[in-house]
Formats: C-alpha cells, structure tokens, sequence
C-alpha cells in the first residue's frame, strides 16, 4: 500500500507544472523611479497573465548600469535606446531585440532635442560658452545627439559647457528653472514641458525607436517569440493602461535596423563626466 501511494504521489509531482523562473526586467531611467514604475506596471502585469510568469522590476539609475548588469547574468529583459543597445551588442552578442515602441505618431522611430526657455534668444550657429544640460553619457539623447546637433550648427559641446544630469525631465526642468541655457533630450519627453514654457529649437533625425531587449542567455527562444507575440496582439483597451511612452504600439525589431547608427563613430569618445 505504502509503495501504491508513494508511486501515486511521484505521478502527481511528475504532472504538476514547474513554476517558471521570475524575469527580472529593466526600464531606461528616463525619469523618477516612481514614474517609471507607475508607466511599466500595467503592462508587466499583462506579461505576467499572458506568459505565466513574474516579471521584477530591477530599477537602475544609469544606462551603464543597466548594461553592467545585463553582462552580469542580472537582467532578463531591459527597455534600451538604440545607443545603450549598441554599446551592449558590441560586447555581449547575446543581445536580442524583441519589438520597438512605437511613438505618439504610430512610428517605431523617435528624435532627440536641444531645447531651449521660451524666451531663448539662443543662435546655435557658432554657439560657445553657454550652459547645456545632457542627460547621461550612454543616452541617445545626451552627449551622442546633442553634440551632431550642435556640429550641424557649426559648434560643439567642448565649445560649450555640459553637465549630466541624469533622466530627462531632470535636464527640461532644469532648463526651465534658468540653470541651463539649452537641454539636450528626447523630443516627446521636451513637449511635455511645453506648458512650462520649453520649447524645441534644433531636433535630430529620427532614430530607431526604444526598444525591449532581451538577454539571449537567460531567456530560450521560446520565451523571446511569446514575448514578441503577447505584445504585438495586446488589445487597444488594454494598451491605453500603460504609460505614455509605451501605450501606443510596438513594431518589429532586429539587430540589422541599427545599421544605420553604426555608420556614425559609436564610441565618440563621449565622456563620462561634464567640463564643468
């Protein structure tokens, strides 16, 4: 008898599912902790329902850390731009981009900005000496996109001074507050801030958009299709429960879609820190 129920409780153990082990993912810290956990909820609790799975948020402070950590094995999933994903790439293949968000206006491509007060008088053309706030240096948006902006006018951040500040809204308040004469930062993040009274004076072309990456090492093919398939068939009422950068779609994504940012000199010698 003892032997029936020991076969019977093996049966049982043998049919019960595994639970799956938790994906730790990690957003871009384009703004507060608590922005961005309030925008990215709703849509891992969506994940967590389609897939079966817990999703944790691993919030970092810096596009570097994010990468440092995805090197270490920490990170299943991270939210990238294309420069962080670019870095990450060159030194950990595994890499896989899963699907592109897209932008308010449905395309699967934003642009970064050099914003300016309202009541700016700022030429760029020539521009030396003045105060610029970037965000940080693996940002897109920050010493990358900001010193093409200023070259297209004949100048440049060494002709400048620059600080990082860290996450976006950091570098549009600041701007607004008159601690900086320009910004350098996402356009849909500087539009915003418009009822502040920041404006957009120089914007770059458009870049591929921020996407979901995922660690090929720690996450099976598999999981990667069901995570791309999940979110390509969300439905738009559901959608419309996630943050704003987030919220209104997601377009395929390979790796050969940056080939166009790799025709620049990805390493630019960006600096880890302001001149001043």
């Amino acid at each position: 008898m003892r032997i029936v129920i020991a076969l019977f409780v093996a049966f049982l153990c043998s049919t019960l599912p595994v639970a799956a082990e938790p994906l730790n993912f990690s957003p871009l810290p384009m703004e507060t902790p608590d922005t961005v956990a309030s925008q990215w909820k709703p849509l891992l609790t969506y994940l967590e329902l389609a897939l079966g799975v817990t999703l944790n948020i691993d919030y970092s402070t810096s596009n570097d850390e994010i990468i440092d950590k995805f090197r270490a094995g920490q990170l299943d999933l991270a939210y990238l731009g294309p420069l962080p994903y670019l870095t990450l790439k060159n030194s950990f293949p595994a890499a896989e981009p899963v699907v592109a968000f897209r932008e308010k206006n449905g395309q699967p491509t934003y642009t970064c900005a050099l914003a300016v007060p309202a009541e700016s008088k700022l030429n760029l053309k020539g521009l030396k000496g003045k105060k610029i706030a970037l965000t940080q240096p693996l940002s897109t948006c920050g010493y990358f996109a900001t010193e093409g902006l200023l070259h297209q006018a004949g100048s440049s951040l060494e002709a400048n001074f620059y600080r990082y500040l860290g996450q976006h809204d950091e570098v549009a308040l600041a701007v607004v507050r008159g601690e900086f004469d320009a910004g350098g930062l996402k356009t849909a993040i500087a539009r915003k801030y418009a009822h502040l009274g920041l404006v957009v004076q120089a914007e770059s072309p458009p870049m591929p958009g921020l996407a979901l990456i995922a660690n090929g090492t720690r996450v099976s093919a598999e999981r990667i299709a069901q995570i791309r398939q999940a979110l390509s068939n969300v439905k738009d009422e559901v959608r419309q429960q996630w943050g704003d950068n987030i919220r209104n779609g997601v377009s395929p994504v390979k790796d050969s879609d940056y080939d166009g940012m790799r025709q620049f000199p990805m390493s630019l010698d960006i600096p880890v820190q302001g001149n001043f």
